[in-house]
């Protein structure tokens, strides 16, 4: 059994059974690929692919325990190289993160650029989605770290980290009713108009929802995305009045917008960081974690780490003040 046959296994396995295009993804032959998979299986005595002729078709019940081992046993290998870098060149080397738009595009680009700045040898590769692909992108190696909001129950497999909280606005075009409203904004009012907002599921969209269901009102939402400008361009267009995360309202590029607070009608949301355990985590690694979340210092997350479940983690960020966003 070599390690280059379950790099194989466990990259074909991720390329959707497609061996052409694991073959261009490793810049390796697509025959050969081919060859070490059928002579990893002759050797393990069981099939890790189902065939229909030449093509690969599904994976098989023992094929899939071999390809989880395998990506335990190469993301251990990784480990070594990264303690070996640490050790050769503590400021070389690659981070990916998984995030969902808001936050890349709002919350990470000032952290991003004082991290490039003082690591310039650090490759950083951005990757957006759902929670459920942020959750699996940091739970199979594909990402180092996971910064996400919403359904923190598909993380439970990996060490999260309190960052900051957040909360919402309103946003309406500056000759809408609201924005001459001289009270302060209730949900009553919010509930008048069609609605923008986000898709369930991100970005805090739960606890908007909460809200409107412990008053008893039913919000018009007429159009959903997962992206804040896609949301800003439909309320410019007159679709609805927009609720977004604070932190989307840019007041020079969104000055034909008026943001009206919303703090008191809806529940902040926790932003958190996380990784998978067994990540063995480098310094610039605890670097940009401290840019992002200053209160999580490397002892801290030291003690998060040694903790061995989800409670434990808990407790160990239960008496820190998590400033708001």
């Amino acid at each position: 059994m070599k390690l280059q046959q379950l790099r194989y296994i466990w990259e074909v396995a991720h390329h959707d059974l497609n061996v052409s295009a694991t073959a261009q993804s490793l810049y390796t032959s697509q025959p050969g690929i081919s060859k070490q998979i059928r002579l990893l299986e002759d050797e393990l005595g069981v099939e890790v692919f189902a065939r229909s002729g030449k093509h690969l078709t599904r994976i098989t019940p023992a094929g899939e325990k071999i390809i989880e081992t395998a990506g335990e046993i190469l993301r251990k290998v990784d480990s070594i190289k990264q303690v070996a870098q640490e050790f050769s060149n503590e400021k070389k080397g690659t981070l990916a993160i998984a995030t969902t738009h808001t936050q890349a595009r709002y919350a990470l680009p000032g952290i991003i650029q004082e991290f490039i700045t003082k690591f310039p040898d650090v490759a950083l590769n951005m990757h957006q989605g759902t929670p459920g692909q942020i959750a699996e992108m940091a739970a199979d190696g594909s990402v180092d770290f996971a910064i996400a909001t919403e359904a923190m129950e598909l993380f439970s497999d990996l060490i999260m980290m309190p960052c900051y909280k957040w909360n919402r606005c309103v946003l309406v075009p500056r000759n809408h009713p609201l924005a001459q409203k001289q009270s302060e904004l209730t949900l009553q009012d919010v509930g008048q108009y069609p609605i923008v907002t986000y898709v369930f599921g991100f970005t805090g969209r739960s606890k908007l929802d909460d809200a409107f269901i412990k008053e008893g009102i039913a919000p018009k939402v007429v159009f959903t995305a997962a992206d804040a400008d896609v949301i800003k361009t439909y309320v410019r267009l007159g679709l609805g009045i927009g609720i977004v995360a604070r932190m989307a309202y840019d007041p020079d590029q969104d000055r034909d917008l008026v943001a009206i607070n919303a703090n008191h009608l809806f529940e902040p949301s926790i932003t958190h960081i996380g990784f998978r355990r067994g990540t063995f985590l480098r310094g610039y690694m605890y670097e940009f974690i401290e840019r992002f979340a200053p209160h999580l210092t490397k002892e801290l997350v030291d003690e998060a780490v040694s903790r061995h479940n989800k409670a434990d983690i808990d407790e160990v960020f239960e008496h820190v003040e998590l400033p708001y966003r």
